[in-house]
């Protein structure tokens, strides 16, 4: 049974309070989202809680003219991030904000031009930009090395800031939305049924995932309820996503200590998942298969293929860590505290390596799935290349159990009724990295009105320079790995 959405208004004066009760109740803040209601403007606060699965919306309206709201964030961390990107794109105050300053615009933006609202306009002339305000750090032998935002190879653009004393990093500050691309106003005037292709391209790698949460969030709007099966076959795809993405990422880890022969032999591993994606659905990427009531496959994969991709990086995994440079190199680098990871709300491997359960597959289930789950406690970068190594082989055994188990077509399309009035929609999936969100609005003419995004990078990025504290130089590029976010993802 699908779980239902509490929606409550709020008032200013209560928002804080009722924001208070609901984190001691050990909910999360998942999402928040401004709308642009033409006199006013809405915003929407998401938290979820899981096992049971529990979904509760607060709504707080404001004139359009001169806009304002009381700060979260003093209560939470990730509200202060939400709510700075609230008055980049939508001009909208959080009162008591303790930084408010620049998110998502950076300093060449016109100053009170805010995409999001309704009467944007063109941005009119780009101005000259002034430096970003990074804190500076003095003291005796304390010096900044600055990277990016341009870097070698095909990575996406992000400019990090290091503070040092010869090799040791005091402190790390990273500047991102460099792909800030508009991608949540891209959705607006889009039929429901016909924006799935761009979901499936707010982060490439996450391709299955975020069309999983999208279509989830399109049905949960019109009231879709599809079969058993149907889920499933979508769960299946999603943990075929995550086996090509943890393998490259396995085998990257050791190529940035030096062992080029393990990552040869986990990128062998990872063409070969990426064979098998395009046997199943016709697409490398697994694109074109999961769309709003429905899941078409072309083909179950062979199970026993699976496994020995489960072998082949066991192996791998053993001979990397057989090495005792190697180990030492991962063992107490970049280590995030389960207490720092808890403040900061990371999701995913992230998180599970630093102690904490989280895992939307459980704690928001579509169906009922026999998931292995796969925890770390010491938070550094050991950790997460195990839980990677760990959840390789569970999410296998997954497989193999949903492949077994499946009876039935494998295409199954539900009908979707058309909007009868104005409705919302929540869609919640584990994908590879963690925890993805979408919350799509929908009008009675059947167009998405509004859809916000939450990739778990949102989440994770800012624990990334807290980990690189007390830590050399050098282990950046191997922190930054073991973390492995999207700047895609981030900026949208």
């Amino acid at each position: 049974m699908k779980p239902i959405t509490s929606t409550q208004p709020v008032t200013g004066d209560e928002l804080i309070d009722t924001a208070t009760a609901l984190l001691a109740d050990r909910f999360r803040l998942a999402l928040m989202a401004a709308h642009d209601d033409g006199d006013t403007l809405r915003v929407v606060y998401l938290f979820l809680a899981g096992r049971p699965d529990r979904r509760r919306e607060l709504t707080l309206t404001v004139p359009a003219e001169a806009p304002a709201i009381p700060s979260l964030a003093r209560l939470s961390f990730q509200a202060g991030r939400f709510e700075r990107e609230m008055l980049d794109l939508y001009g909208i105050t959080p009162v008591d904000h303790p930084q408010p300053r620049r998110l998502v615009r950076h300093a060449h933006w016109p100053q009170g031009w805010h995409p999001m609202r309704n009467n944007a306009g063109p941005p009119g002339d780009f101005v000259a930009a002034d430096h970003f305000p990074f804190l500076t750090v003095d003291g005796a032998g304390v010096y900044e090395i600055p990277v990016g935002p341009v870097h070698a190879g095909l990575i996406e653009p992000g400019h990090f800031r290091f503070s040092v004393v010869g090799e040791s990093v005091l402190r790390l500050k990273a500047r991102l939305w460099f792909v800030h691309r508009g991608v949540e106003r891209l959705f607006q005037g889009r039929p429901a049924l016909a924006a799935v292709e761009l979901a499936e391209r707010i982060s490439g790698d996450t391709s299955a995932g975020h069309a999983l949460a999208h279509s989830l969030a399109v049905e949960d709007a019109l009231g879709v309820e599809l079969p058993d099966p149907a889920h499933r076959l979508r769960a299946l795809l999603v943990e075929l996503e995550r086996l090509y993405n943890h393998a490259a990422d396995l085998g990257a880890l050791a190529n940035d200590v030096g062992f080029g022969l393990a990552n040869a032999h986990a990128q062998r591993v990872r063409e070969l998942a990426l064979r098998i994606n395009a046997q199943v659905t016709g697409h490398r990427l697994l694109r074109g298969a999961i769309s709003p009531g429905g899941v078409v496959l072309q083909a179950l994969p062979d199970p026993d293929r699976l496994q020995d991709l489960a072998d082949d990086i066991a192996e791998i995994a053993e001979l990397t860590l057989g090495n005792s440079v190697i180990y030492d190199r991962f063992a107490g680098t970049s280590i995030l505290h389960r207490d720092d990871a808890v403040a900061m709300g990371t999701l995913g491997y992230v998180a599970r390596a630093s102690g904490i359960v989280t895992d939307a597959r459980l704690d928001h289930p579509t169906t009922e799935l026999p998931v292995t789950e796969v925890t770390a406690t010491a938070g550094d970068v050991l950790a997460r290349y195990t839980v990677r190594r760990d959840e390789f082989a569970a999410s296998v055994a997954l497989c193999r159990n949903l492949i077994d188990n499946h009876e039935g077509p494998l295409d199954i399309r539900a009908s979707v009724p058309a909007a009868t009035g104005p409705r919302s929609g929540i869609g919640i999936v584990e994908g590879w990295r963690g925890s993805i969100v979408h919350r799509v609005e929908i009008g009675a003419d059947g167009v998405i009105g509004r859809a916000k995004i939450v990739d778990p990078s949102w989440f994770n990025w800012p624990a990334l320079p807290v980990s690189m504290t007390d830590t050399i130089v050098p282990d950046f590029p191997l922190t930054n790995k073991s973390f492995n976010l999207s700047y895609a993802g981030n900026d949208l």
